[in-house]
């Protein structure tokens, strides 16, 4: 194994020059009063979905209004201001770390000078509601009911988009949000290329006719014994437990208020145990990521993960890469039949690594096998390219929703349940959004490679169920920077060059010809 500790490591903050001080209290001043707005804004964040009854709704989106008008308040202030311009012109005598608060607080601040902050207050009133109609709607499989909430808040984020940049196209502007240096541009070349290989890989698998069975996990899994599971799963992959609370929500969601509180909000279906299983995997990912980070960032804008890409990076990392991974299959069977010793007792390791490999098109995004995946991603990503552009409304959304999955998978959309209204994002204002989770599938593969080319073990550690060396390597190269890099920074520090995505096309290409014999 190699010194992985042998990385430059996150610089401790040094004596800073004496006239700095007033402006450097005003920093920390500054960040201590965004990470209490920080901390009760995820904390009702997580408790909206969670546990708070339905009349709620309305009262909770006041409280998250309120505190965005004071973020913005103090993030635009005249004081920090001028304490960020001061330190700028004074950027050789900061530290490193000082040096990437002013930076990031920077941008926070140009993104919200440029937004009245009642716009703001508006979205986070009006993302509040949706998400409520969202979860009634989809119970209901009633999309018109969501349907006005889906313009309103494109009209909305497209608005907010042109004060942040009226040069700019607007969908371009919320895309750059989620992943810092993309565009539309950026995905089209990337998609393009995932393409040309998902696709005919996928006609291939199609025309040889043959297909590991999944009758090993399928049955009913009693729900408590699930929750159970889950625990167990976490505690696998590393998650540290007595910084971690599981709760249930409708559709499955990690936050984090520090590295010494994250939470994984998921969902257990009785019918379907590897749902549960492989969700409580990418989470897990999100959870050790944020559980990763310099715990000296914790109450500063460095604090969590730096873009949603590099964050969806490490959970399709551990869901897939892990999770998938033959040499791991026997430790996750071995935790089903320790739950379930009646159904899954006489289940091999083979057997259960082809179920869970086995390629199989379908309409929803979170049971897509991994090579399918990208394909749901696609699909939303042209669709919210319509909304943005005006050439399509909410009402528009379920054709063409069943058009693309007909077109992309070949299957048929039964309901909006299990199509539009499958996934909450939209409620919550995330659009451009989704495509950083195929983006983050191909950081993943990137990253697995320069793992191995670094001496990782990765065959025996997985054999050994033992993940302590993979996640090290993970804390040394990504985790413990938090925000202080952004993510084309950190995939270049790591993998010794900048993005690209053949790790990705490689991995899916060479694993599924093996699978299925191609």
């Amino acid at each position: 194994m190699p010194d992985t500790n042998a990385t430059e490591p996150v610089p401790e903050r040094g004596p800073l020059p004496s006239d700095l001080a007033p402006y450097l209290e005003t920093l920390r001043e500054v960040e201590r009063h965004l990470y209490a707005h920080r901390y009760a804004k995820k904390t009702l964040d997580v408790l909206g979905p969670t546990i708070d009854p339905a009349a709620v709704t309305a009262d909770r989106g006041e409280a998250l209004a309120v505190l965005e008008e004071e973020d913005h308040d103090l993030v635009c202030s005249p004081e920090l201001k001028g304490a960020l311009d001061h330190l700028s012109e004074h950027d050789a005598e900061l530290d490193e770390t000082t040096r990437a608060q002013v930076r990031v607080l920077r941008r926070t601040q140009e993104e919200m000078t440029l937004v009245p902050a009642a716009d703001q207050a508006e979205l986070t009133r009006l993302t509040c509601e949706a998400n409520d109609v969202w979860a009634r709607a989809k119970r209901a499989d009633d999309w018109a009911s969501f349907e006005p909430y889906v313009d309103r808040l494109v009209a909305l984020m497209r608005r907010m988009a042109h004060e942040r940049d009226p040069r700019r196209d607007a969908y371009d502007v919320w895309l750059d949000h989620f992943e810092q240096g993309t565009s539309r541009a950026f995905y089209d070349d990337f998609f393009a290329r995932v393409k040309d290989t998902v696709v005919p890989l996928l006609m291939d698998i199609r025309s040889k006719g043959y297909q590991p069975s999944r009758d090993c996990v399928e049955g009913r899994f009693d729900a408590a014994r699930q929750w159970q599971l889950a625990r167990d799963v976490a505690e696998l992959e590393g998650v540290n437990l007595d910084a971690w609370w599981l709760t249930e929500t409708e559709h499955p969601f990690s936050e984090a208020m520090t590295t010494n509180y994250a939470v994984t909000a998921a969902h257990v279906y009785e019918d379907d145990v590897t749902r549960n299983l492989y969700s409580m995997l990418h989470e897990g990912g999100h959870n050790s990521y944020e559980q990763g980070v310099d715990p000296s960032f914790n109450y500063t804008s460095l604090s969590g993960g730096t873009s949603a890409g590099m964050h969806e990076g490490q959970s399709r990392f551990f869901e897939n890469y892990v999770g998938r991974d033959r040499a791991f299959a026997p430790h996750l069977l071995e935790l089903l039949k320790r739950h379930f010793p009646g159904q899954m007792m006489r289940v091999t390791p083979q057997q259960f690594w082809l179920a869970t490999n086995r390629v199989e098109p379908q309409p929803i995004r979170t049971e897509a096998d991994e090579l399918t995946y990208p394909l749901h991603v696609i699909i939303r990503y042209e669709i919210e390219q319509l909304l943005f552009s005006g050439e399509a409304k909410a009402a528009d959304v379920p054709g063409l929703w069943k058009e693309r999955y007909k077109g992309y998978l070949g299957v048929r959309v039964p309901n909006d349940r299990d199509g539009a209204l499958q996934d909450s994002h939209w409620s919550t204002g995330y659009f451009g959004y989704f495509p950083t989770y195929a983006l983050g599938g191909a950081y993943g593969a990137q990253l697995k490679d320069q793992m191995l080319a670094d001496g990782v073990a990765w065959e025996d550690d997985l054999s050994r169920g033992d993940l302590t060396e993979v996640r090290e390597w993970l804390r040394q190269h990504i985790w413990r920077y938090g925000r202080s890099k952004d993510p084309d920074e950190l995939i270049r520090m790591a993998c010794h060059t900048g993005f690209d995505p053949s790790h990705y096309t490689r991995y899916l290409d060479e694993k599924y010809r093996g699978i299925y014999g191609l």
